[in-house]
């Protein structure tokens, strides 16, 4: 981008709005010689615009002086952008251009070249325009649009009589971060075990912040991972998806903290213990109330 190109181009008046932007997207590329050879396609597609709109706007500007072509076969056309050869008396609508001619149109035109001089048009006082050896007022070149001295800020500023909206609580955050190490424990655990990433979408994201709410930010990510050496069947055949995991996320929570897995047959085993061991207890109880009894004969 040559700085000095645009800061002559943006000044320039009587042009529409699709020749401006071809202009200033044809300055924007150009080098310091005011030299480039964009496609017309990348000219179209910068400018919001449609191939034949921006031949168009090439047209013109070629017209009033603004760009000259050197059109080559099969390969982008080379473009020279000359800002200071600018015909502001072309410019002007038809009806126009008579009356600026004869002079009753005087500071049509007024673009002022680079480093403030005035142009061939509107620089010079014009034949019948005013008084012998007046000159037309010459207005500063504009600072280039394309250089800012501050830096945005990084605050985003809000209309006049609107608050900004609160700063994110700590909480907040801190559940954004467990939820983050919940899904990398469990999809590094995942693929160690299944030979394949999980698949991440907006459910899944959803049960993992609920798990990381039902079980506290520290051990979420913990019972995460090991949740992958569940061998309940279907568990195995879910392959372990995390909606398994909430299902009974607070039983696992149990078992990942006793070391203990309770798999169906464990269950069975202990509910027959338990059964056992509670036929025992009436036995006892019997035997008791039955020697209480013979002992009061």
């Amino acid at each position: 981008m040559s700085t000095i190109i645009m800061s002559q181009c943006w000044p320039l008046q009587q042009l529409s709005v699709t020749q401006k932007a071809v202009l200033i997207s044809l300055a924007d590329q150009a080098n310091d010689d005011g030299v480039c050879w964009p496609a017309i396609a990348t000219i179209g597609k910068r400018c919001c615009m449609s191939a034949r709109a921006v031949r168009s706007a090439m047209d013109h500007l070629e017209l009033v002086g603004l760009l000259s072509r050197e059109r080559r076969f099969n390969s982008s056309n080379v473009y020279l952008v000359t800002p200071d050869k600018f015909d502001a008396a072309a410019a002007l609508p038809k009806g126009k251009r008579k009356s600026a001619k004869s002079g009753d149109a005087p500071g049509a035109g007024d673009a002022p070249r680079a480093g403030g001089a005035p142009d061939a048009v509107g620089g010079a006082p014009r034949a019948g325009g005013g008084a012998a050896g007046a000159a037309l007022e010459v207005r500063p070149v504009p600072p280039n649009r394309h250089i800012t001295i501050n830096e945005p800020s990084d605050e985003p500023s809000f209309p006049a009589g609107l608050s900004a909206p609160p700063a994110k609580r700590d909480s907040e955050t801190e559940l954004q971060a467990a939820c983050r190490a919940t899904w990398a424990a469990y999809a590094k655990a995942y693929a160690f075990r299944h030979g394949a990433a999980p698949v991440r979408n907006a459910k899944v994201n959803a049960n993992v912040k609920q798990l990381v709410q039902r079980l506290g930010h520290s051990e979420a990510p913990l019972v995460a991972a090991w949740f992958l050496s569940v061998n309940e069947r279907y568990v195995v055949q879910s392959f372990h998806d995390l909606g398994s995991l909430l299902a009974k996320c607070e039983a696992y929570r149990t078992q990942w903290a006793t070391g203990r897995q309770m798999t169906q047959t464990s269950a069975m085993q202990q509910d027959q213990t338990q059964g056992n061991a509670s036929t025992a207890d009436e036995a006892k109880a019997m035997l008791r109330q039955m020697r209480g009894q013979a002992n009061a004969h």
